[in-house]
């Protein structure tokens, strides 16, 4: 038995004419973003994140504390390899993907931009956070297309398809970089 791939050019509804001898079925598709974040509007420690019309995110405001910030959880929906690409960016504000199990906790090393990351066994959510990297904090007013997708190759950004969801607080502890120092 062999298999079907198909990749779409752009998210939306369309339909797929199969023809097998005689007999053709026409089967419904829906095309989704390469893009597997999900978020939409949040304000939480100072910063506040709008939705742009294409899709991309907004941020303003002064975060209250260094690694204070926005997030946004959602169900995790892929396995393998991730890579976390940020075309655009906001000097200050730094963006990453922690991957959680069932009780909220924090599995593996976060993903960090243009790092291939493998997904740990047990993931059951997706914590998109976007942070502040300053010790005193500044005003930030800017847009940020972010993108987490399957693979190790990151690709133009595109729209991600859940640009509604409800964002809170964002909070790290300690920097990114002192999560790869040895112990």
């Amino acid at each position: 038995m062999g298999a079907l791939s198909i990749t779409g050019i752009k998210p939306g509804s369309t339909s797929l004419k199969l023809t097998a001898g005689k007999i053709t079925k026409t089967v419904p598709v829906t095309v989704l973003s390469r893009n597997l974040l999900a978020y939409g509007p949040a304000s939480s420690n100072g910063l506040t994140a709008t939705v742009n019309s294409d899709g991309s995110l907004h941020v303003t405001g002064t975060a209250t504390g260094q690694w204070m910030g926005v997030s946004w959880t959602f169900p995790c929906t892929v396995q393998g390899n991730v890579i976390l690409s940020r075309p655009t960016s906001i000097d200050g504000l730094t963006v990453s993907v922690k991957c959680l199990d069932a009780d909220g906790g924090q599995l593996g090393t976060q993903v960090v931009t243009g790092n291939a990351t493998a997904v740990p066994a047990g993931t059951v959510s997706l914590r998109f956070e976007i942070l502040c990297t300053e010790t005193t904090p500044t005003a930030k007013d800017g847009d940020l297309r972010v993108q987490l997708e399957s693979g190790d190759t990151a690709h133009d950004w595109m729209k991600p398809d859940n640009t509604s969801l409800k964002g809170g607080g964002g909070m790290n502890y300690e920097p990114v970089s002192a999560c790869h120092r040895p112990a």
